[in-house]
């Protein structure tokens, strides 16, 4: 049994060794990275801003301008999001499987 566990881990430690590390994030696109960019600046101008001197009209539209940029931050990431929900029955498989 030891013997052909160390057999199937051979090729695995011997393809890494011949092959560069793979970057986790790719490469973003210029357009998406620009306009990630404007729309952080936009979040830093909004969190600067004195909101003390602003009616609650003018408050409740940045608040609703920035959950919309949070969104399309988000949108433009291209990650992978697990609820925590996800995230514990993944753990419970691997706990019953293993």
């Amino acid at each position: 049994m030891m013997g052909f566990l160390s057999l199937a881990f051979l090729p695995l430690q011997s393809k890494a060794a011949t092959t560069e590390e793979p970057t986790s994030v790719p490469a973003p696109k210029p357009a998406e990275s620009a306009e990630a960019k404007t729309l952080l600046l936009r979040l830093d101008e909004i969190k600067a801003t004195d909101k003390a001197k602003l009616n609650s009209e003018e408050k409740k539209d940045l608040r609703k301008e920035v959950k919309s940029i949070k969104h399309n931050l988000r949108d433009i990431g291209n990650g992978v999001y697990l609820s925590g929900a996800a995230i514990i029955l993944i753990v419970i498989l691997l706990i019953v499987l293993l």
